[in-house]
């Protein structure tokens, strides 16, 4: 071969590298959720500071009709809620949002994430923010558009949403259609192509069925939608061998627990990559796994380091994005690696 056009073929080889690296993004998952309270506008801030592409927003709705962003459809993981409405707790002994107007979920401390273990709060990552520090709040999923938007205009950036409706189901037996509230609002904020910087996620099929076929309709949008998947058991048939070409009729991707990407059982040395990857590409969909933490414990036992783990889930395994709470981390290491 000449030198010419091995030059020529160096240079289509590094074009493809860069083309397909300039496609791996990082999704701040729940803000910088490491950093500062999960779902806080000061952890999305920080997420955005950090460069991540997408920051993820779960919504649930108030008894009020206002969508909030929160984990949880109760408030007792992560707001002083006990203390402050002692006799609202339903009798499973949880404080639903549902059950709250907005006014009194501003009325709400944030915190990290704790458990009650001997009637004390006990933090769930012990290395993160310190319970009682500081004050949060729970924010509007329509505040959280403003902000991120509002960052947008001011730094010059087209950093994207990612919105997730928590528990379709849950809120239909409330007599709450979720669902259209949230598309609604994304068309007020001109969020209405799959051009736009969002992607509409669940867990419920059901209702993605009823989103890409009823409510996008019905509102005139288009917007990139995606089936998170916690396990095999929850919908077989999308593992079966066209379970993915099925898919593809309703979603623009998937996002899988990472263990559905790289086989829990992986060994250093021996890493088991799934399929899953490869037949959700071959349908046309994007894959997004989760959840990546650098927190003691929770880097999987087959990669030495979170970088590694990075590495073999972005590179080995071809995922087109990753959920993570520690954004930077993410940034920084495809920075690296480019």
């Amino acid at each position: 071969m000449g030198k010419r056009k091995l030059l020529g073929s160096l240079l289509v080889l590094l074009l493809v590298s860069s083309q397909a690296m300039a496609q791996k993004i990082v999704i701040a998952h729940r803000g910088a959720s490491g950093y500062l309270p999960e779902h806080t506008l000061e952890a999305k801030a920080m997420a955005y500071a950090m460069g991540a592409d997408y920051i993820e927003q779960d919504v649930v709705m108030t008894s009020d009709d206002h969508l909030i962003v929160l984990h949880d459809i109760t408030l007792d993981r992560t707001t002083d809620v006990d203390e402050q409405f002692p006799a609202r707790a339903r009798e499973d002994g949880r404080y639903y949002a549902i059950d709250f107007t907005l006014e009194e979920i501003r009325q709400l401390n944030v915190s990290e994430g704790y458990e009650i273990e001997n009637g004390k709060k006990v933090q769930s990552y012990a290395n993160r923010f310190p319970l009682g520090s500081s004050v949060f709040r729970i924010p509007t999923f329509r505040e959280e558009i403003e902000f991120i938007q509002g960052l947008n205009k001011s730094t010059g950036n087209d950093i994207g949403i990612y919105p997730e409706i928590k528990q379709p189901e849950f809120h239909r037996e409330e007599g709450k259609d979720i669902s259209t509230a949230v598309v609604n609002l994304l068309k007020d904020y001109g969020y209405t192509s799959k051009q736009d910087k969002v992607f509409l996620q669940t867990f419920s099929f059901e209702e993605l069925e009823i989103i890409k076929q009823q409510i996008l309709p019905a509102a005139g949008i288009e917007v990139n939608l995606i089936q998170l998947i916690g396990g095999p058991g929850s919908y077989p048939w999308m593992f079966a061998e066209d379970g993915m070409d099925k898919l593809a009729f309703f979603a623009d991707g998937i996002g899988p627990e990472k263990g559905l990407v790289v086989a829990r059982t992986s060994t250093p040395g021996d890493l088991e990559i799934t399929s899953l990857v490869q037949r959700a590409h071959a349908a046309g969909m994007q894959v997004h796994p989760y959840t990546y933490r650098l927190d003691p414990g929770q880097v999987p036992r087959y990669a030495a380091s979170f970088e590694e783990l990075l590495e073999q889930h972005y590179f080995q395994a071809d995922v087109d994005g990753l959920f993570t709470d520690f954004p930077d981390k993410a940034v920084q290491f495809l920075r690296t690696r480019n």
